[in-house]
């Protein structure tokens, strides 16, 4: 059987790879703390948005730095990933928590305005949707560190 790290090791095979690997190993981390936080399992959380640690920055942060580390960390490539990585990270942890605030709040006055129906409010609106800055630093050092074992561990031959 043919090894295939040669075939991606220093290529945007392995920068894409590293993106995609720290997201779901974020998901899986985020699965087994929501399993010990709250002793049951549920696979939802595979698929939703927010908790400990955040994929979205563990991804964008594993695809900057392999970019770093494959291109160069002065690289014109580097400089358009790690903006990229900032703006998703600034959206998670600013707008995206904000709005899920706001769905907190507008859930209790729709609780509070149709008490005696609660059929009529319908669904209620997701409320977990962003990340408090700590989850957003512990996804990007998760991606970071991952990167760099991919690169120098993992794909080494």
């Amino acid at each position: 059987m043919t090894n295939i790290a040669p075939m991606i090791y220093n290529t945007g095979y392995e920068a894409i790879l590293a993106g995609l690997l720290a997201a779901v190993i974020a998901q899986i981390i985020k699965f087994f703390l929501h399993l010990i936080v709250h002793r049951k399992v549920d696979f939802r959380v595979f698929t939703t948005t927010g908790g400990m640690p955040s994929s979205h920055s563990a991804g964008m942060v594993g695809l900057a730095t392999s970019v770093g580390i494959i291109g160069g960390f002065s690289s014109l490539f580097f400089a358009v990933a790690i903006g990229n990585a900032l703006v998703v990270m600034y959206d998670a942890a600013g707008i995206r928590r904000a709005s899920g605030k706001m769905a907190v709040c507008l859930n209790k006055m729709m609780d509070d305005f149709y008490k005696h129906d609660a059929s009529a409010i319908g669904t209620k609106l997701k409320e977990l949707l962003g990340h408090t800055p700590f989850e957003v630093f512990n996804g990007a050092v998760l991606g970071a560190l991952f990167a760099y074992f991919l690169h120098y561990y993992l794909l080494v031959y």
